[in-house]
């Protein structure tokens, strides 16, 4: 590990959680250079929802190197970009009467997010933006503005220019209805926030600690923006692609929003992200938003391939078998450790245990890599251990995974009493 201290930006961060180095990796496992079997309950922070290396999304990449598919393309038209798009089409839009443009940003999901807003702002004439507590959006200037966490936030930064922040759903408590509040301010002239081009939500919160907003919020949400002539985005970057059940994770609450980013898995583990938008709101000029890399021929070949898992009804069942797998084993967790004033958090097959106790989450996880499992964190003081395992996973390996860290929190738990006696 030492080239790595040595050479590697301070920035680093998951190579600090997880001081293994990695070679090869399979399916719902990754392998370090010494052998050893990690099960992936991380999954690339959703990139990797079709697992490691998946073998259909393999192949088809190989054959297109080996006849020298074009790699590079701007934003030519290619064979490749081509037939993901009559699939996107065919599998994903038309079945669930979505009529939405296609607009391929640059190749991660912070780069739909700002096409997103940037967008929104020139339609619309307006300059703000309404974002939620807790919501992750991404790092660069203009996601960062509607970014809720302070960590990313540095005040020299000046990131929070033309963006308000407001409560999430169950943020003030589950008595309190946080769009009743929103609608209050935004016809109230005098409130302070100036009426927005947009509003940009996650249907659950990933990287804000699994927060879940329900479905008559979310319709709220939508009839709340048709009222006041705003934009809806949803940001669907991490929660997309099948994360909560459905394709889109907005489809459960029966809402069209305005504009969807999509970024993280969509591509089949290769870089790429791309914006949804109502046709009537493209209304670029040629070349007005643009990027060296928004046309990764081999993430179209990829995602084209990832798209099949969704000709059926199949997968969609698989996750939310696997969902309720996890969310009872993690039920019973909750259950047997009482002492902990654990909650339970989450939708298919994303799940959060928030710890009541400060730095127990960080120490599960620590103590899950010594044992072989990657997990990570999530919420503004990372109490939460984060559940985000591909959705390909066979139910043996989950059941092998939940019970490893049912087994280490009981350990750990333990060994603090233990502890604490001797003490």
């Amino acid at each position: 590990m030492r080239i790595f201290q040595e050479l590697e930006s301070e920035v680093r961060g998951y190579v600090r959680a997880f001081p293994a180095v990695f070679d090869t990796a399979k399916g719902a496992f990754l392998f370090d250079e010494q052998g050893n079997r990690y099960i992936d309950f991380f999954a690339g922070a959703g990139t990797l929802n079709y697992g490691h290396n998946n073998p259909i999304i393999s192949q088809a990449l190989i054959e297109y190197l080996q006849r020298d598919g074009i790699v590079h393309a701007l934003d030519k038209a290619t064979v490749a970009k081509r037939a993901f798009m009559v699939k996107f089409r065919d599998t994903i839009l038309q079945p669930r009467a979505l009529d939405y443009k296609i607009q391929f940003t640059g190749p991660t999901g912070t780069n739909a997010v700002e096409t997103a807003l940037k967008l929104a702002r020139m339609v619309k004439r307006r300059s703000n933006v309404i974002a939620f507590t807790n919501g992750y959006h991404g790092l660069t200037m203009g996601s960062l503005a509607v970014t809720g966490n302070d960590f990313y936030r540095d005040e020299s930064y000046g990131a929070r220019n033309n963006a308000d922040s407001v409560p999430f759903d169950g943020y003030l408590g589950r008595d309190i209805n946080t769009i009743d509040y929103l609608h209050k301010f935004l016809e109230d002239r005098s409130s302070g926030i100036d009426l927005p081009a947009a509003i940009i939500v996650e249907t659950v919160q990933g990287e804000g600690g699994i927060n879940v907003a329900s479905q008559a919020w979310l319709q709220q949400l939508e009839q709340l923006c048709h009222h006041f002539d705003i934009l809806l985005i949803i940001d669907d970057i991490q929660m997309g692609n099948g994360r909560t059940g459905t394709f889109f994770s907005f489809e459960d609450a029966g809402i069209k929003p305005d504009m969807v980013t999509v970024s993280k898995s969509i591509g089949g583990g290769l870089p790429m992200a791309i914006l949804l938008m109502r046709p009537e709101l493209d209304q670029w000029k040629p070349g007005e938003h643009t990027g060296t890399f928004r046309g990764n021929n081999l993430a179209f070949v990829a995602a084209t391939q990832a798209l099949s898992y969704w000709d059926t009804d199949d997968f969609s069942d698989s996750i939310r078998y696997k969902g309720r797998i996890m969310e009872e084993e993690l039920n019973r967790i909750v259950e047997k450790y009482p002492e902990l004033l654990i909650e339970l958090r989450g939708r298919g097959m994303v799940w959060g245990l928030d710890f009541d106790r400060t730095g127990f989450a960080a120490e599960v996880s620590r103590e899950c890599f010594a044992n072989h499992l990657v997990i990570e964190l999530a919420g503004a003081d990372d109490n939460v251990l984060k559940f985000l395992p591909p959705l390909i996973i066979e139910e043996e390996s989950l059941r092998e995974g939940l019970a490893l860290i049912d087994r280490l929190i009981g350990e750990l738990l333990q060994r603090k009493q233990q502890m604490l006696k001797g003490g």
